[in-house]
């Protein structure tokens, strides 16, 4: 039977083990399969494959494997040591604001915003700007609040995964914050982006502790990183 991972050290120590790094699905994991080539990694054949079940992958390199995990879900696994390197957006690292995570390079890929939107036809309505309390459907409840929080607001976050477009024409809130990339969504349902709180891009995230332990193996991927978006 096949020990458990964290049984598996040899007496190399955690030195042995292939580094793990976290890649989140969907737009992103296509958008950084270029930067990924460049770097020189090679995931399995079927790491591409959106029907596979398998969601740890060998690569070229036998002392790296990637995981496709939510991209919510990145820097959760990085900051507890899960995976020692990961690729997530600035908005999760704000959301989640681990001082685990130590993030050195901005990888300049997908770019987008956490935005503030509301209803057309209420936008700028007068008043807004002096009321002490506002409904927000997010599913970033952090940001939201801390953004109200500095404009002397307190926000009741309606905490959504999705669909936050539906929040205020159904009645659940005010306002919404959420990631943007170009509106046509918020165009669609009757929205409009009144405020950008932070532009978005990915960065390249590492556990600090395993930056610490195994710093010779860390920093020879985030050279190799480095060196690859100087290639682009």
């Amino acid at each position: 039977m096949d020990q458990p991972i964290n049984n598996r050290i040899t007496a190399g120590g955690t030195d042995a083990l292939p580094l793990v790094l976290a890649l989140p699905k969907g737009r992103i994991l296509r958008e950084v399969a270029p930067l990924l080539a460049r770097a020189g990694i090679r995931p399995a054949a079927d790491f591409h494959d959106e029907a596979s079940r398998r969601l740890r992958f060998e690569t070229n390199d036998p002392q790296l494997d990637v995981i496709r995990v939510r991209s919510f879900d990145v820097a959760t696994f990085v900051a507890f040591g899960a995976a020692q390197i990961g690729i997530c957006g600035a908005d999760v690292l704000m959301e989640f604001d681990y001082p685990e995570i130590y993030a050195p390079l901005d990888l300049g890929i997908g770019a987008c915003r956490v935005s503030v939107a509301e209803p057309v036809g209420g936008a700028g309505a007068p008043g807004m700007a002096r009321q002490s309390r506002v409904a927000v459907a997010s599913k970033y409840p952090n940001i939201a609040r801390r953004h109200f929080a500095a404009k002397g607001i307190q926000a009741e976050v309606v905490h959504l995964n999705g669909a936050m477009e539906l929040a205020p024409s159904l009645g659940l809130s005010r306002l919404i914050v959420d990631l943007v990339q170009t509106g046509s969504t918020l165009k669609a349902n009757g929205l409009v982006e009144t405020d950008v709180i932070a532009p978005v891009t990915s960065r390249l995230i590492v556990n600090r502790t395993a930056l610490k332990t195994r710093p010779e193996a860390i920093g020879n991927w985030l050279a190799r990183f480095r060196a690859a978006l100087v290639a682009a």
